[in-house]
């Protein structure tokens, strides 16, 4: 495979101009994610005191919460998202499959999740959850792992109006992410294979859901450093609002029931970008866009 480098940064991408699945790759990542030169103070988003000290951008949390969707030469489709592995508490980039009414998950690099993503065609992208379940279910964070954020406080029933689901679950993950913490290293590792599994404009796609908490600047600082590409930035597409009757089957944080839910989505066109309707007013058109680039 050809491999080439973009930016600043010197992000390792694919010809195709999709980001390589490597750890030199995951380092960048958390280097940039780190960096106060480019993003700092109130571009940083909104947190609490030393939120920022070790943690990563506030973009990154609904980065990592972001779901895609590909679809198999024989028209079935593939779930992917980060999940959690509870008997070690880290995190890994899955793909979900139905094998009936049952589905089943494996991760993006075992050998059947490369098999299964073999030949598979991009459908598009689902916004992560800001309510509802985490994926770490049973977690007990003590205070101190995440500046006083704990997982556990985020796991909310599907329908209810708390803060919780999958994006609150990553603002705690995130907000450590030095090579010794092994949970957000876990995080950063499992975010660039998908990453990798969804293409150049999964990243973009995802940022562009918000004009706050800093997100226009982070999003032109990662076109700078070479994360993803201008041209995927500037994607022309629109959002389309998730079903009011299957957001609770999201925010039930199941990668299966939620691959049953998008089974339902219109995927005609490909690629879609399917967010919750309370926040879809806030994404960012390539007009938007192209002014903070050239800002």
């Amino acid at each position: 495979m050809v491999r080439m480098e973009r930016g600043t940064y010197k992000f390792e991408a694919s010809e195709n101009g999709d980001l390589t699945n490597s750890a030199a790759n995951v380092e960048l990542l958390r280097r940039l994610w780190r960096d106060r030169r480019v993003i700092a103070g109130e571009n940083l988003g909104p947190g609490d005191p030393g939120d920022f000290d070790f943690g990563a951008w506030h973009v990154a949390c609904h980065l990592a919460a972001g779901c895609g969707v590909r679809e198999r030469a024989d028209g079935s489709l593939l779930w992917l998202q980060i999940s959690h592995d509870g008997s070690t508490d880290r995190y890994f980039a899955s793909v979900t499959v139905l094998d009936g009414r049952n589905g089943y998950t494996v991760p993006t690099q075992s050998a059947e999740g490369i098999s299964l993503l073999r030949k598979s065609q991009l459908l598009g992208f689902v916004e992560g959850t800001s309510t509802g379940r985490t994926s770490a279910r049973f977690a007990k964070d003590p205070p101190n792992l995440f500046n006083l954020w704990r997982r556990q406080d985020f796991d909310q029933p599907p329908g209810s109006d708390e803060d919780g689901g999958r994006v609150w679950e990553h603002w705690c993950t995130l907000r450590d992410i030095r090579p010794e913490h092994a949970i957000g290293t876990s995080v950063l590792t499992a975010f660039v294979a998908l990453a990798a599994a969804l293409g150049d404009l999964f990243i973009s796609t995802v940022a562009r859901g918000r004009r706050e908490y800093g997100h226009p600047a982070q999003l032109k600082e990662m076109v700078a450093s070479g994360l993803m590409d201008r041209k995927s930035a500037l994607w022309e597409g629109t959002p389309m609002a998730i079903p009011s009757n299957l957001e609770a089957v999201l925010e039930d944080a199941d990668p299966a029931t939620s691959l049953k839910a998008a089974k339902s989505f219109d995927w005609s066109k490909p690629p879609r970008y399917y967010m919750f309707a309370r926040k879809i007013a806030g994404w960012s058109k390539s007009a938007d866009v192209a002014r903070d680039l050239g800002a």
